[in-house]
């Protein structure tokens, strides 16, 4: 079966970046499991994707913007330190969490004051030019439940 939309696929994944360093990857773990069509992934990576079936491995690059998007110096914000999330003491260029009127989003601390910081929210790889090596392991069916709730079920999916 070939990935089209409203597949559930699996796949492994190995993330480097421009210079060929490995940034991530999924193999000897579970494979990345996703809905096709339902905006689940970057949009790069999905669009790599269709029509591949099982057994096939290939490789993709994505540019910024077909991947996490270009920097944005708009991008970045004042918060009082009591805002962050995730470590007692902060420094630049660790990893936080701040409560949004979006919900909780990932920020990257740029500088520290004494009850202030500034935080960067572009997401960590933005602006970074990425490539995937990928192969995949299974593509089946969408179950209706799945389709209507826009999110794979069961095993390496999501669970209610």
């Amino acid at each position: 079966m070939q990935i089209t939309d409203n597949c559930v696929t699996r796949f492994h994944y190995t993330l480097k970046d421009d210079k060929g360093a490995q940034l991530e990857s999924s193999k000897g773990g579970e494979p990345m499991t996703y809905l096709h069509g339902h905006d689940s992934l970057l949009k790069g990576l999905e669009a790599a994707l269709v029509g591949k079936q099982p057994g096939d491995a290939f490789t993709v690059t994505l540019s910024p913007e077909h991947a996490f998007g270009e920097l944005r110096s708009e991008n970045e914000l004042r918060v009082p330190i009591s805002q962050l999330q995730g470590a007692k003491k902060w420094e630049p260029g660790m990893q936080a969490v701040i409560h949004t009127a979006h919900g909780h989003q990932q920020v990257t601390v740029l500088k520290v004051g004494h009850t202030m910081a500034t935080v960067d929210t572009n997401h960590p790889m933005a602006g970074k030019t990425l490539t995937f090596d990928v192969e995949v392991v299974e593509v089946r069916e969408a179950s209706e439940v799945e389709l209507s709730h826009g999110h794979v079920h069961g095993a390496g999916g999501h669970h209610h």
